[in-house]
């Protein structure tokens, strides 16, 4: 699963707010082990975040306890299989798509990053 711009967006604000110690994210095991945000939820935090109290809880939990967790869980998955060895291959390539994807929103152009492999006349 991909992460919107609205989802990016959200994380600056919220990595702002737990700098400022205003939120904080913490481990909640009740059966189910999940991150929860703590802390206030005034008026500050809605106009801040653009929405309501449970818009933000509900962003919070798809980014933090499906996204993120998720996205460990198949790293996992590959990893108990074939080991760490190609975690640093893996890396290489995010950083690479995430430097070409920020050159390519500079430019205006938001899917130019994508890899052309030259098979087709089409590439």
């Amino acid at each position: 699963m991909k992460l919107t711009e609205k989802d990016k967006d959200f994380l600056e604000v919220l990595r702002d707010f737990v700098a400022a110690k205003d939120l904080t994210v913490e481990l909640k095991d009740d059966g189910l082990k999940r991150m929860v945000l703590r802390q206030n939820y005034g008026d500050k935090i809605e106009r801040a975040f653009g929405m309501t109290r449970q818009g933000v809880r509900w962003r919070f939990q798809r980014l933090f306890n499906e996204i993120y967790t998720e996205a460990y869980t198949t790293i996992f998955a590959i990893e108990s299989r074939f080991g760490t060895d190609l975690r640093t291959m893996a890396l290489e390539i995010a950083r690479e798509r995430i430097k070409l994807r920020k050159q390519a929103q500079k430019q205006g152009q938001l899917n130019s990053y994508r890899l052309k492999t030259g098979n087709s006349e089409a590439d």
